[in-house]
């Protein structure tokens, strides 16, 4: 992976003082220097100026960029941030149409795609992807993410000019582009975060391009497009039809993964998910006489303390001891120091330039750095959930009943720590009840269904454009913010647009959480393993970091000059250090409850004395 930036403004000539451009682009590119520690480059043309942080993983020696080709005596220049898992598919069509590669790298071959297919490039992609390509034929830059958005792409208008890059930080190095906040970005920092609306970078004039669009950049202006939707179809496959497919597109999107020059390894929790894409990982790298690297993670003391819950019903440690011996993998147990959740709040901020998820952010930073230490590129078994409906809210009938996001039904606990004029101004549930309805809009209608599948499928898109689009954020942000490339086999499109049309008859059989799934796994994973029942990601269940928390906002209460306090009531904030909390009842999601909220609110004060956003 790597990060990407840079401007367009086809009224100038930044040729005529090309230093001075390379200087500012550099400048952006320097903050993600994270996202691509190998390698830099920049490249200045007239109106165009791109830069690039790499992160080597195919053909180190020969993909450098940002990467020039030359067609008919036109220029075409890309930089990239991403990964094709069909490249090979690719690169034999256009050797068929006359064109010729001097690298192994899919940077090429992304490139020559879009020089023979313009803007249809992008819906013959397989993969993870954020790109711009200088295209000086049509004197425009075509701007592209991928369809689920695990490659983030970020722009702003600054004068005539359109500002790019992979992170919001690299917009705020340049010039004339500085962090401010308005009504709407306080209502996602306090109404919906740690997930945010798609097409809003929260601050003030950012933007961010949607997943499954591109964006022309030419003289006469901006057009996005989208190049890719759910479609909602009736299924007509058989229920064992619909089991072997699944099967044969989850084994190959896990196969097709697996490409890398460079050391390559999975996360194993023991669970369903990491477990399958260990399992493919294991099996397909025997057959090359190798064995899979593989990770599990915990949490100081958490063998002590860990208490069950009906979003956490069992331990991972038990179970990934099974999985390393039934498939031999060379595995390593990283366990997260208790010191590490609240000293890495800040570095989780910064990596995202929002807040997050809390310890589970500072956490997973930590464990993606002890990777880094013997692997550049790992596998995750991430977005599994939100596509075969793992979650508890696809069968909870309050879910059903409440016009609300299932993961955060109440915002009481977020209203009640502002200042009262500040609660009335931003009116969080009229912003929260606004979003919701314009997510509900989009929902793709299927003709002739139920009351009960049509409030499941509107589940299921909720799920997909926010719960999902916010993990993958924090995947792609903690991962990098090590260098670390993480890649998501479940995200295939392939495979998210057929199960998308699977009725829930098959998909819950017998009320078997993610049946379908589990039955496609049938003689490929231990049995115990396979239905093991579902256990988010690990957290930890130590009392010390809840006081560690408190003893933080305790002295941000305690120092006038927190900038949290121009907007929170100081009295409100008091309350949330009394007394203990009931650590099975989430403010958002599964696994936050008080003692993360109070870490967000901790990094919510880094964000306003990091970035100074201006108040709008």
């Amino acid at each position: 992976m790597c990060g990407i930036c840079g401007y367009i403004n086809f009224r100038e000539d930044y040729t005529k003082n090309k230093p001075l451009h390379q200087k500012t682009v550099h400048e952006m590119a320097k903050t993600m220097r994270m996202r691509g520690p190998d390698e830099w480059g920049e490249y200045i043309d007239r109106g165009i100026a791109f830069a690039h942080t790499r992160l080597s993983v195919i053909d180190p020696e020969k993909g450098k960029q940002p990467m020039r080709r030359c067609v008919s005596d036109y220029d075409f220049v890309i930089t990239y941030n991403g990964e094709l898992y069909n490249t090979e598919e690719l690169r034999r069509d256009l050797e068929l149409h006359g064109y010729h590669f001097t690298t192994g790298s899919d940077t090429e071959v992304l490139l020559y795609t879009y020089i023979h297919y313009g803007e249809e490039c992008a819906q013959r992609l397989n993969g993870i992807f954020a790109f711009a390509i200088y295209d000086s034929m049509r004197r425009q830059v075509f701007l592209c993410r991928d369809r689920f958005g695990i490659k983030p792409l970020f722009y702003a208008g600054c004068g005539d000019t359109i500002v790019f890059g992979s992170e919001i930080k690299a917009l705020f190095a340049y010039p004339g582009i500085e962090p401010a906040l308005d009504r709407e970005g306080l209502c996602e920092l306090f109404g919906m975060s740690p997930a945010r609306t798609q097409g809003r970078g929260v601050y003030k004039g950012i933007c961010e391009l949607r997943p499954g669009r591109f964006m022309i950049v030419g003289r006469r202006g901006i057009k996005i497009r989208k190049y890719y939707e759910l479609k909602s179809r009736p299924h007509t496959d058989s229920y064992d039809k619909t089991i072997q497919t699944v099967r044969e597109l989850v084994y190959d999107s896990i196969k097709r993964q697996l490409v890398s020059d460079v050391p390559l390894a999975a996360f194993l929790s023991g669970g369903l998910d990491s477990s399958i894409v260990s399992a493919v990982g294991a099996i397909e790298m025997k057959k090359k006489n190798k064995r899979l690297c593989t990770y599990s993670f915990d949490y100081e003391d958490n063998d002590r303390y860990f208490k069950p819950s009906s979003f956490q019903p069992d331990s991972d440690s038990e179970w990934v001891p099974k999985m390393v011996e039934f498939f031999g993998t060379e595995h390593t147990r990283l366990v997260c120091p208790n010191y590490i959740l609240t000293n890495y709040l800040r570095d989780a901020l910064v990596a995202k330039d929002l807040p997050g998820m809390a310890d589970c952010d500072a956490s997973l930073i930590y464990y993606c750095r002890q990777v880094k230490k013997h692997h550049t590129v790992a596998l995750s078994g991430e977005a599994s959930d939100e596509i075969f409906g793992g979650y508890p809210w696809f069968r909870d009938p309050k879910a059903f009943e409440s016009r609300a996001f299932p993961w955060c039904y109440d915002l009481d606990v977020r209203k009640n720590i502002l200042l009262p004029e500040v609660r009335d101004i931003l009116d969080l549930d009229g912003y929260y009840a606004q979003r919701y309805e314009e997510s509900i809009c989009e929902v793709p209608v299927l003709e002739g269904e139920s009351a009960e599948e049509k409030r499941r499928r509107e589940i299921s898109y909720l799920n997909i454009i926010w719960f999902m689009s916010n993990l993958l954020d924090r995947k792609d942000r903690m991962s990098m913010a090590a260098g670390l490339e993480v890649r998501v086999p479940f995200c295939d499109h392939r495979l998210v647009d057929y199960v998308w049309n699977i009725p829930w008859s098959m998909k819950n059989k017998n009320n078997v959480s993610k049946n379908v799934l589990r039955e496609a796994a049938a003689g490929i994973l231990p049995e115990d393993v396979r239905q093991r029942k579902k256990s988010p990601y690990p957290k930890t269940h130590n009392p010390e970091y809840e006081k560690a928390v408190k003893a933080m906002l305790g002295e941000i209460i305690a120092d006038p000059s927190s900038p949290i306090l121009a907007l929170c009531d100081k009295k409100r904030l008091k309350t949330l250090l009394d007394g203990s909390f009931d650590y099975s009842k989430p403010f958002f999601g599964q696994l936050m409850a008080m003692p993360q909220f109070i870490g967000y609110i901790i990094q919510l004060n880094y964000l306003f004395e990091i970035y100074n956003p201006r108040i709008l």
